[in-house]
């Protein structure tokens, strides 16, 4: 039986129900809402609300209970036999660690570095050896525990570590994820995301004894309370694989949603919980039935897209209760499911920012929080005078994680912390389906209104902050310090922001490429993004897997791509994931330009250009010009100081002209007076910015876009995707495409069809590297092959001293664009 749970009615019944009959009463407003807590439930919503962080994304947090500080990227938690003992794995982009945690004394008692990890860690059943996953390295670690202290012991080795071109070519693809060890610690199961295989290890000899390749990459694996199954969640899959011990084949898959990761059975053997982050859902299985009896819908909303990423569970102590990390919505999600078949919906708990794993002991709710609490500075960040150290801070390894411990709440208390999870989250029914916006506005506020504009050019570039292009901008909230490639350079973006708007408070969602070209073209990044990238940049091996060449980094219902074929509309991307002329993605097959040269910092984008022009004058003289064209002119990237490459000014320089010429070619076309030009950059690579790390420049350019305007409202990369929604007609693809704010201020009814004429060059597109020196000795080490391979460290300090000196010295980026709020009235009178 499939049974999605509707939160909204059964959350504010169950407010009314237990808040109707309490004596002492205070009301709060939430969207013109007055729901009345207890003075209790008042005192704890005013508390979290003083502590209330908001994300550059609109989304806020409230983490609930204490918390003392983790690693980089915690991703598993785990409890000992006894309850004694804790363990965490971090897993992010820097320095990963086992941390050993005192769960009583809530105090971290000992952390060990480990080279590679990734998820799996398991104690022993007599609490005598932890073992961990070692990543990339393909092997499993056995540290011994001594009195409250980890020391590394032995290991089990399932193959030679991840191959690399120079310093082992003989390596294999396989890394350990989950596992698993049974009650007579004689048997160690671990599966592997990249082999996709099950390996079964004796724990004497500490050798592997069978392997058993399985249809998908797996996330973990959990044996049942008799031991003769072993379950396995096919996280690429969209199923739950049965190992038979006896006959030692998988012989059953029980279908359930997108990404299953997690697995819990229940104490009498029965049941298996299991949390499907690609589906916002929880898939409870009858396992002697084997089948699914039962779905928990564990989003906010009901029918809500994708956005929740529901990836851990736990059950309190009398199993009436479930606990669901929802890491894209920071909170958990709690479930009565004290009749199975009849789960109801119970409320929300405040946490971290996205948590990973949760456990229960006794009374206590115990939660990594893998992104942290807020946001910090960078006072350590990249630093031409000193050499890169352990301590250099980097906007991909600054999420230090949390250990939240939260009491379990009595029903007043839960009804404050509902209600601060719905205030954090900008998303809402309302907003699917009615957008923010104007009457007249050509950005229409409901899915499938007409729009003047029919025609929608979006352009994806590299990387590169506000500050670094429009710090000199007056009319801005700009640094000019921090201004690397000002209207000298980049006359052409000065001219567009000019002539159209400047927008100097947008932000990119996303923190690297792998994800920004997720957030760019879905409005999201699954679970599988967000939790491989770190180790991938982290130089531990793993393959780029993000632009479309493997399909468990595909959101549930697609990119942007998919959502136009569904609709019926005409599109066809030029670069964007596409790969040596090919598109692997499969709704871009037959939608692409073959001849339009993909990310390859050897070809001009001037020249991308003359390809997309003939490109679209072919179609263009036919009537087949596609409603939506996704381009992608990457050279603002640069190449740093590499000898025989341009200079890093000539190649931004080549793509501010490139810009220049598409936007005069379709401003002088026919179909200008029906088109506009969206433009940002898919992430903003660890750059200087005085506001924050994430601000990036962006332009917004029609017929219908204001003239010599500056817009200050904070938008995202899923702000510009829902506009671009909107206007095709398309529903948004994400939860934070559909609460992010449309860019409707920045238009206007009646059209100016002035074109726009590009501007030329200032500088020489020709401009070389030659000098040998010691930026251009680190600038040939950098792989330039792909966006990111090189280390953004110190590329970005190769960058800098390029364009400013090689004695200057590059300012940290920053990370602040978090803003404390105490309540909603102080903010709007902020504002």
């Amino acid at each position: 039986m499939k049974r999605h749970l509707y939160h909204t009615i059964v959350f504010f019944s169950f407010l009314a129900l237990v808040l109707g009959c309490l004596s002492c009463k205070q009301s709060t407003k939430k969207s013109g809402e007055q729901v009345e807590l207890s003075e209790e439930g008042k005192k704890l919503y005013d508390a979290l609300l003083k502590k209330r962080v908001r994300l550059s994304n609109g989304w806020s947090v409230t983490p609930a209970g204490k918390s003392i500080p983790l690693g980089d990227f915690p991703m598993n938690l785990v409890v000992s036999p006894s309850k004694k003992l804790l363990a965490v794995t971090n897993n992010g982009q820097s320095k990963h660690s086992i941390m050993l945690i005192d769960p009583q004394g809530e105090k971290l008692l000992d952390e060990i570095e480990i080279p590679s990890a990734w998820f799996g860690l398991h104690f022993s059943q007599d609490e005598k050896f932890l073992y961990a996953s070692v990543g990339n390295r393909n092997q499993i670690y056995i540290y011994a525990i001594d009195n409250q202290k980890l020391a590394l012991k032995d290991s089990i080795v399932l193959g030679k570590a991840w191959p690399h071109p120079e310093r082992n070519p003989e390596g294999q693809k396989i890394s350990p994820t989950g596992i698993e060890i049974d009650a007579k610690n004689t048997t160690l199961y671990v599966v592997t995301k990249e082999d996709s295989s099950l390996y079964i290890c004796d724990l004497a000899s500490k050798k592997v004894t069978d392997k058993i390749k399985l249809n998908h990459e797996a996330y973990t694996c959990l044996l049942s309370k008799d031991e003769q199954k072993l379950y396995i969640s096919l996280w690429g899959g969209a199923k739950i694989g049965v190992y038979d011990l006896q006959s030692k084949k998988i012989e059953k898959e029980i279908a359930v949603e997108s990404h299953p990761n997690d697995l819990l059975i229940t104490q009498d053997g029965k049941h298996l919980f299991v949390p499907n982050a690609n589906s916002n859902s929880v898939s409870v299985i009858d396992l002697k039935a084997q089948k699914v009896i039962e779905t928990f819908n564990t989003a906010l909303f009901p029918e809500s897209p994708a956005g929740t990423t529901s990836n851990a569970l736990a059950l309190s102590e009398d199993e009436k209760t479930l606990y669901v990390a929802n890491a894209d919505n920071n909170c958990l999600a709690l479930f009565d499911v004290s009749k199975i078949g009849q789960s109801k919906s119970l409320g929300f708990i405040p946490v971290g920012w996205y948590p990973t794993s949760v456990k229960v002991i006794g009374e206590k709710i115990i939660v990594t929080n893998g992104k942290g609490e807020t946001s910090l500075p960078n006072p350590k960040g990249p630093n031409p005078y000193k050499r890169r150290d352990e301590n250099t801070q980097y906007i991909g390894s600054l999420f230090k994680g949390s250990l939240s411990f939260i009491s379990q709440p009595q029903p007043d208390l839960l009804a404050a912390y509902s209600r601060l999870v719905y205030e954090n989250t900008p998303y809402n029914k309302e907003k699917e389906q009615l957008a923010e916006g104007e009457f007249g506005n050509p950005i229409p506020r409901k899915v499938g209104d007409p729009s003047p504009i029919k025609y929608v050019f979006y352009f994806i570039k590299e990387n590169r902050t506000y500050d670094q292009i429009f710090g000199d901008m007056k009319e801005g909230n700009g640094d000019t310090s921090l201004c690397l490639f000002p209207e000298l350079v980049s006359p052409n973006h000065h001219a567009l922001a000019r002539q159209f708007v400047i927008l100097d408070n947008f932000y990119v969602d996303a923190e690297v490429s792998a994800d920004g070209h997720n957030w760019s073209t879905a409005a999201y990044a699954t679970d599988y993004t967000e939790k491989t990238w770190p180790t991938s940049y982290g130089g531990r091996g793993g393959t780029y897997d993000y632009e479309g060449s493997r399909a468990i980094a595909f959101p549930e219902k697609g990119h942007i791509w998919d959502y136009c074929q569904r609709a019926g509309l005409s599109y066809r991307s030029y670069g964007e994931f596409v790969w040596g002329g090919e598109a692997k993605y499969p709704a871009l097959k037959g939608h692409i330009d073959q001849d339009y040269p993909p990310y390859d910092l050897s070809i001009k984008d001037v020249d991308r250009f003359e390809f997309w022009k003939k490109d679209f004058d072919s179609l263009l003289v036919i009537n087949q010009l596609p409603q939506f064209s996704t381009i992608r002119i990457g050279n603002d990237h640069t190449a740093g100081a590499r000898v025989g490459n341009p200079t890093p000014r000539a190649m931004v320089a080549d793509n501010d002209l490139a810009l220049g010429k598409f936007v005069e070619y379709i401003s002088k076309s026919k179909i200008w007076k029906e088109s506009a030009i969206f433009v940002l950059e898919d992430d903003a690579q660890n750059g200087p910015d005085h506001v924050d790390a994430h601000r990036s420049p962006a332009l917004v350019i029609s017929p219908y876009t204001k003239r010599k305007q500056v817009v200050h409202t904070m938008y995202s990369t899923s702000a510009m995707l829902r506009t671009m929604e909107l206007i095709l007609g398309l529903p948004p693809m994400s939860q934070y495409d559909a609460g992010a704010t449309p860019m409707w201020e920045c238009f206007v009814a009646k059209p100016d069809l002035t074109p726009y004429t590009a501007l030329k060059n200032n500088i020489d597109l020709n401009e070389m590297n030659v000098e040998e020196n010691e930026l251009a000795r680190i600038s040939a080490s950098f792989n330039l092959s792909r966006e990111d391979a090189a280390p953004d460290i110190p590329f970005n300090e190769v960058i800098w001293k390029v364009v400013k000196g090689k004695n200057s010295e590059m300012p940290a980026p920053r990370r602040s664009a978090f803003v404390m709020l105490v309540d909603e009235e102080e903010e709007e009178e902020g504002e």
